[in-house]
């Protein structure tokens, strides 16, 4: 699960893809593009809205995605076309770019459309993200 900064997005992501699958089973990451906020917790916001919805996500610390990320996940999930190109540009071959997926596609498939990003509010809440993020990985899980 990739977003910018690796607080509110994607961790959010990997909170409830683990809470729908076996962990186990499946290891399930988040990371940023961005190195801003690297070693800390999640937004103080996507841990109160994980929390509405009985998760807990304050374990999670925030880590900037790399090339070596290809190696060690089967599928990258990226939150918005930023953040596709970001990832996309380290990717060095067709086998790694077929990886990435537009997380909402899961839902609306070839769509491209974008979780937007809560952070600066603009209309935008951290529980229709939630939502939005619940719905494509309820999908995810089941394809799991």
């Amino acid at each position: 699960m990739v977003c910018l900064g690796n607080i509110c997005r994607s961790p959010l992501a990997e909170g409830i893809l683990k809470s729908k699958i076996d962990t186990s089973k499946v290891f399930v990451d988040s990371a940023g593009t961005g190195h801003w906020h690297v070693g800390e917790s999640p937004d103080p916001r996507s841990i109160e809205i994980a929390g509405h919805y009985n998760l807990d996500i304050t374990d999670q610390r925030g880590r900037q995605f790399s090339a070596k990320d290809f190696d060690d996940f089967d599928l990258i999930y990226v939150m918005d076309n930023s953040n596709k190109e970001n990832v996309l540009a380290l990717a060095q071959n067709e086998g790694q770019r077929k990886k990435v997926k537009m997380i909402l596609d899961e839902v609306f498939p070839g769509e491209n459309v974008d979780v937007p990003d809560p952070y600066f509010g603009g209309g935008v809440t951290f529980d229709s993200v939630y939502k939005m993020l619940d719905d494509a990985c309820e999908v995810i899980a089941q394809k799991i």
